[in-house]
């Protein structure tokens, strides 16, 4: 059992969970908050929002999430360790493809939208709210790859 293989699974199995975090209270909790505040407060709170999550913290997180999944893979793989390794790389591509391409796709596009004016809150939250759905639930199942790739390994 390699050292680097525990603490690279574990590091991508608590990323993912921040992210899965991340996206379930901004369904759940922050976007009906603003839709019940009025759509000129809305938007203006979601722009602001979307300024401020651009930061170490928030950036690093959801860029290295999958990374340490894919490196924990590889650590796994190369110990002989051949089926969780496919799990945390099952879990690398859920993410990438669940989170990061819906957010380069379709959420950031969104943001850019509503920022510059070109969009409207109606038009904007549901849709919006519905791809952050999908980029949480790709979260959860990162997170769910990865903690039985643990327990199969361990």
């Amino acid at each position: 059992m390699s050292v680097v293989a525990v603490v690279l699974s574990v590091l991508a199995l608590v990323l993912n969970g921040l992210m899965a975090g991340v996206f379930f209270a901004f369904s759940t909790a922050v976007m009906p908050g603003l839709d019940a505040v009025g759509e000129d407060g809305a938007t203006a709170a979601m722009r602001s929002m979307n300024r401020k999550i651009l930061n170490p913290g928030f950036l690093s997180t959801f860029t290295l999430a999958p990374v340490a999944s894919l490196l924990a893979g590889v650590f796994l793989l190369i110990g002989g360790d051949g089926g969780p390794a496919v799990l945390a790389f099952a879990a690398a591509a859920v993410y990438f493809a669940g989170s990061i391409v819906v957010t380069a796709a379709v959420n950031v596009p969104m943001n850019n939208a509503i920022e510059a004016g070109e969009l409207a809150w109606k038009a904007y939250a549901p849709r919006w709210t519905r791809w952050n759905t999908l980029r949480g639930w790709a979260s959860a199942l990162a997170v769910a790859l990865l903690g039985v790739a643990l327990y199969v390994w361990v």
